[in-house]
């Protein structure tokens, strides 16, 4: 107990040191941006990461990472038995859904700007097509660096970078099976070793089925997953890594609810329905391959030089029955474009059919890494290249009305279309080619800066299905980075920064004037100053952040019409504070809040402007807390909340959805069973069985509403051997 209340006091101060040390770091805000990061931790059992693993550039401390980066650690995803990336990110308050439907691959908002499908993902750095739920079975953990990533990534979102990091190969045999209280069958196996006694050549396999229980009514699906990891220590000097993982995975998709008369937020909707629900209707089947190889070579403790290869290839087959608009409504006549539900709640039933559409992404970078001295200034440079192509192969899809439903009322049997699906053709070709570099100088043991930029030459061509050129973007672009970093002591880093970025453009739905357009990319700024603490396994942070983007949205015409244009800008201000480790020796926690300030602005649509941005709560705030029992040897008791103000669910600022506060909690329990360690975990979500909207974004020019789910459990048994 003294040494409990010991480390309590020390963890007091150290708040107030943060506190202090802030002061100074705030007045810095006008300056600062970040650099693209990945972390690698090494702690199994907490929720504490130390480094990060700079987009495939090198590893360093958290604390001499001028961005903000949160990790989610192994023990973080078992104990939240995490099977999709929203419950990963969901830990984290900078971050929300956007346009996530059950059954579909998931969409996120980072500090208030989208992620991209085509540029915002990584596995252990290097980039993959983002139109996939990547599986977790084989992730070491999750980490999510907030903000500009252009010195990594070169062309990408402004608000953040997703990396996995995947498990690596030693000595593990277990097995896990897991239910919810749908019936959910779940079975998953982890096998590594050695195959030699000197540990040269390993291997990392793991095994996944999961027969999908879904809380909506009529949206069960299924999963199969597989991966294989090697290492092969070559020499002692030189590494290569082998990663290959395939998915297939099936769920029927579940519509969003729109706006009722463009106004109305959609009332007394029980969150098990399924709009649109027709026999007719198939699970969108999304089938995935990922394929990593990396080569490092060290030519002595200061140099070493690697090589890395990938391809990600993902193939969705969408044939659903779709809720959009209501163009069969009597009340919505009069709207040249209804793309909102009747103000009675009718909307149209669609026959979507879009098979076979195919993105794939291959990426080749090479790096070389060194460390000296120049009088008094350490040096940890990096010079390399890359090359990424990014190709969309689709059908000409199907996308026909073939009745109208209420809300309100039960689904009606409607005929499908006998439209015939187009032929294959490309739709886009996008190739990427980099020189980046960056230098670390530290003077002294207070004193870093980061010095780096990368040189972008984008070559991106769009086509629409006769094959015609509708698009050719050529654009050089060099992309800086720079940033200071002060130390008064080893445990407490102030930093600030500035990064640019470049953005692939949109493309315009299919409703508007110039449809199926994709604009031409736009640059992003970002400026970050923040503070960082380590103390005792806690750590401690904060940022201050300023990112502004060229503003792209479908422009509302005088006929009632939409064109999707580039015009504006969108600026995010925003303060982030984050919380993780051992707070004392039984309880450790995951804590993060965010307050962001979003504004659009010169977009040439009044209406649009002057208030915060659609889907961006102005505070949102996130706990995940581990306390283990001291009477009872194993037994730890888990929870959290997941908070959210209200937010914005029209561009035009017209209406909005209530904030929330939810509540999860659970259980871990570590036993031995005949000589194996078994562990038992309990998670039980939205524990009062809360009714809000979690997510009100915009996709393709539509809005939609996504109920949060109700309150669900899953129980689970990992047996090691």
């Amino acid at each position: 107990m003294a040494s409990s209340l010991s480390l309590q006091h020390r963890h007091g101060l150290a708040l107030g040191l943060l506190s202090l040390s802030l002061s100074p770091a705030l007045a810095w805000a006008d300056s600062t941006l970040l650099e693209t990061v990945t972390v690698t931790g090494e702690q199994i059992d907490s929720y504490h990461a130390t480094s990060a693993s700079v987009g495939g550039f090198g590893e360093a401390p958290l604390l001499d990472t001028p961005a903000s980066v949160a990790v989610f650690t192994e023990q973080l995803l078992k104990d939240r038995q995490a099977r999709l990336l929203s419950e990963v990110l969901s830990n984290d308050a900078s971050t929300g859904e956007s346009y996530a439907p059950i059954g579909y691959y998931e969409n996120f908002v980072v500090r208030g700007f989208s992620l991209s499908a085509a540029n915002s993902y990584k596995i252990n750095g290097s980039t993959i097509t983002g139109e996939q739920n990547v599986a977790l079975e084989n992730k070491q953990q999750v980490e999510l660096l907030k903000g500009l990533a252009g010195l990594q990534s070169g062309v990408s979102e402004p608000g953040g970078l997703v990396n996995y990091v995947t498990k690596r190969p030693q000595n593990v045999r277990s097995v896990t099976v897991a239910s919810n209280e749908s019936g959910e069958r779940y079975i998953a196996t982890d096998l590594g070793g050695w195959i030699d006694s000197e540990q040269r050549l390993g291997v990392r396999a793991n095994f996944a089925h999961e027969d999908i229980r879904s809380y909506v009514d009529n949206s069960d699906g299924k999963r199969d997953f597989a991966s294989l990891a090697v290492d092969w220590n070559i020499t002692d000097a030189a590494l290569l890594q082998l990663d290959a993982e395939y998915q297939t995975r099936e769920q029927r998709s579940v519509p969003g609810y729109q706006l009722l008369g463009g106004s109305v937020v959609p009332h007394g909707i029980d969150p098990k329905d399924r709009l649109a629900d027709q026999r007719w209707s198939k699970p969108v089947g999304i089938d995935s391959l990922n394929l990593g190889s990396r080569f490092e070579y060290r030519f002595d403790d200061n140099w070493s030089a690697n090589v890395s290869a990938s391809r990600s290839r993902v193939v969705i087959d969408d044939y659903s029955a779709f809720a959009w608009g209501c163009y069969g409504a009597a009340s919505c006549a009069g709207s040249a474009v209804p793309n909102y539900f009747s103000p009675e709640g009718d909307y149209d039933v669609y026959d979507f059919r879009n098979p076979d559409d195919t993105r794939r992404n291959d990426e080749l970078q090479a790096a070389l890494n060194g460390r000296f001295d120049s009088g008094p200034l350490q040096h940890e440079l990096t010079v390399g290249s890359s090359a990424l192509r990014r190709i969309v192969d689709r059908r000409d899809s199907v996308n026909e009305w073939v009745g109208t439903a209420n809300i309100y009322q039960p689904v009606p049997d409607f005929a499908p279309t006998t439209e015939p699906l187009g032929h294959t053709y490309r739709r886009l070709d996008s190739r990427q080619y980099g020189l980046f570099f960056t230098d670390r100088l530290s003077y002294g043991d207070h004193w870093q800066a980061i010095v780096g930029g990368r040189q972008v030459r984008l070559d991106e061509k769009t086509f629409d299905i006769d094959g015609n050129t509708t698009r050719h973007t050529q654009r050089a672009e060099f992309l800086p980075n720079v940033a200071l970093i002060y130390k008064p002591r080893p445990d407490i880093s102030l930093y600030t920064s500035y990064s640019k970025g470049l953005s692939l453009g949109g493309e315009a739905a299919w409703f508007t004037t110039n449809a199926d357009e994709i604009l031409p990319p736009t640059v992003s700024r970002q400026l970050e100053v923040g503070a960082k603490r380590d103390w005792q396994g806690l750590s401690l942070g904060a940022a201050l952040f300023r990112i502004s983007k060229a503003y792209q949205y479908s422009r509302p015409n005088g006929d009632g019409s939409f064109t999707f244009v580039q015009q504006g800008e969108q600026e995010n201000i925003g303060l982030e504070l984050s919380a993780s480790g051992h707070l004392t020796e039984q309880l450790q926690v995951a804590a993060s809040a965010a307050a962001i300030r979003a504004r659009v602005e010169d977009s040439g649509t009044d209406s649009y402007e002057g208030h915060q941005a659609i889907n961006v709560p102005k505070v949102r705030a996130s706990l995940h807390a581990d306390y283990s029992i001291a009477s009872i040897k194993g037994l730890a008791l888990l929870g959290g909340l997941r908070y959210s103000a209200s937010k914005y669910a029209s561009q035009a600022g017209n209406v909005k959805v209530d904030g929330y506060t939810v509540f999860d909690a659970g259980a871990r329990y570590t036993l031995d069973v005949e000589g194996y360690e078994t562990v038992l975990r309990l998670t039980v979500d939205n524990l009062f069985d809360k009714r809000y909207w979690r997510d009100v974004g915009e996709y393709l020019g539509d809005g939609y509403l996504f109920q949060g789910a109700p309150r669900t459990a899953r129980l689970s048994a990992t047996v090691s051997f």
